[in-house]
């Protein structure tokens, strides 16, 4: 994963189009194209849970493949994502 330095346009222009970077899960090569700014959310969430990006994208791949109808990787990050930055409801 880049250096934070790599997420500036996360920061400054929401409507960056997707950029692509290598990860291994389960000892596999594979490509993820993701906006910048799911970029950072993912490491932030990687960060708070004291485990490398890597890891926790092949945790949310795993929970994806048990769906009925399994979304691509990606868009499966970005529910996640969504789905655990939501505040609690009371």
């Amino acid at each position: 994963m880049p250096s934070d330095s790599a997420y500036p346009a996360a920061m400054t222009n929401p409507y960056h189009p997707p950029v692509k970077r290598s990860l291994a899960i389960a000892g596999h090569k594979t490509s993820i194209s993701l906006e910048p700014l799911f970029w950072e959310l993912l490491r932030e969430a990687a960060v708070a849970e004291g485990v490398a990006v890597a890891a926790l994208v092949a945790r949310i791949d795993a929970e994806r493949i048990k769906s009925p109808t399994p979304p691509g990787l990606a868009s499966a990050i970005r529910v996640w994502l969504v789905e655990n930055r939501r505040p609690c409801a009371l």
